[in-house]
């Protein structure tokens, strides 16, 4: 089984446990070994033989058609940033095509400078940061209680122990990101870079090892983050994440402020500021 096909079967059993027997109608008597829908239910209220369904769940190599996943996905109720992954683990559809336009370096160093006061950052789809302006450092400069090695958004959340206690929507912002990066996962399932960088996340932090096994993926959305600061206090941002489409892999983030009072104290932020 190679690791796409491994991934679509643990995606597929995943979401299979969280269909209720009730929630499609069926009758939720006898003893059931796991939670959700069994194999041959989903089957045949997808209309699909049980035995390629199972070899599908198995992650055996066999042809499957849009018609079908469509089938599968309509019975496990799945969202349309869900069916996509699907497609792209059964590789029923061809991986998006890649633009032969390539922005120069310079000009986004300069379009994400360009945005201060307002913080953002440049990550690819793993999260690592790659450029942030002056404001985006400025706000999360003491972030760090131990050394910011990997300089990765998701890695200073899940392993930084103020994490909790500073970024006060923790909760949500999380779950959000580990979602994200399963659903771009689905692009680079085997990608030695990737495979071992989750390893190692894994391996630290068990909360991100939990999240990650559930299999969730989440479709891009504005979101709220809510931060304390040890001068401005109690901030409340919208993070807009913005495509970069002459680089498929990035990701620009920028934090807009959600109310009149994060915008005042916005500049107690900067480390000017704060050494004046």
């Amino acid at each position: 089984m190679n690791d796409r096909r491994a991934e679509l079967a643990e995606f597929l059993k995943a979401r299979r446990a969280q269909v209720s027997p009730a929630a499609v109608g069926l009758p939720a008597g006898g003893r059931r070994r796991t939670p959700g829908l069994r194999r041959e239910e989903l089957a045949q209220l997808a209309g699909v033989g049980v035995t390629w369904y199972t070899w599908l769940e198995q992650g055996r190599p066999i042809n499957v058609s849009g018609q079908v996943l469509d089938a599968v996905a309509t019975t496990l109720g799945l969202s349309d940033i869900e069916r996509e992954h699907l497609y792209r683990l059964a590789e029923a559809t061809p991986a998006r095509p890649r633009t032969t336009a390539c922005a120069n370096e310079l000009v986004m160093a300069e379009i994400v400078t360009a945005l201060d006061p307002l913080p953002a950052v440049i990550t690819n789809r793993r999260f690592d940061i790659l450029r942030t302006n002056d404001a985006f450092a400025d706000l999360f400069h003491d972030w760090h209680t131990l050394p910011c090695v990997h300089k990765n958004l998701l890695w200073c959340i899940v392993t930084e122990p103020l994490a909790r206690q500073r970024l006060l929507n923790y909760d949500t912002e999380v779950p959000y990101l580990v979602g994200r990066l399963r659903s771009s996962y689905g692009e680079h399932v085997g990608d030695p870079e990737w495979e071992t960088d989750l390893a190692r996340l894994c391996a630290v932090s068990p909360e991100f090892a939990e999240l990650w096994s559930r299999h969730e993926v989440a479709e891009c959305a504005p979101r709220p983050r809510h931060v304390v600061h040890p001068l401005a206090g109690e901030l409340h941002f919208t993070v807009t994440e913005l495509a970069v489409p002459a680089h498929p892999d990035l990701v620009m983030f920028v934090e807009t402020p959600a109310d009149e009072r994060t915008r005042q104290q916005l500049p107690m932020t900067r480390l000017v500021h704060a050494a004046g």
